[in-house]
């Protein structure tokens, strides 16, 4: 961890390792938008805001979401519909 004018931040490593994801997933969060990487210094090295990282741990999928909430699954009509003579 390393803290920068009193907020902290995680290496590359550890803000995979946090998220328990690869280092190539981590990357693609930053080209997609949905994690901000930082420079630190002149050096290639990335930091991630601590914050930043817990609150995209707080996200859930879609696909994980309770099915009592999601309303009733629709009807799918029979195969029998589907066939033209």
């Amino acid at each position: 961890m390393v803290i920068l004018d009193g907020e902290q931040y995680l290496t590359g490593e550890e803000a995979a390792a946090t998220l328990g994801i690869k280092r190539e997933t981590l990357y693609a969060y930053v080209s997609r938008g949905v994690l901000r990487s930082y420079r630190q210094g002149i050096k290639r090295q990335r930091l991630y805001r601590q914050t930043d990282v817990e609150r995209l741990m707080q996200l859930t999928p879609s696909s994980e979401e309770p099915l009592a909430s999601r309303g009733p699954a629709p009807e799918v009509p029979l195969a029998e519909s589907w066939i033209r003579d």
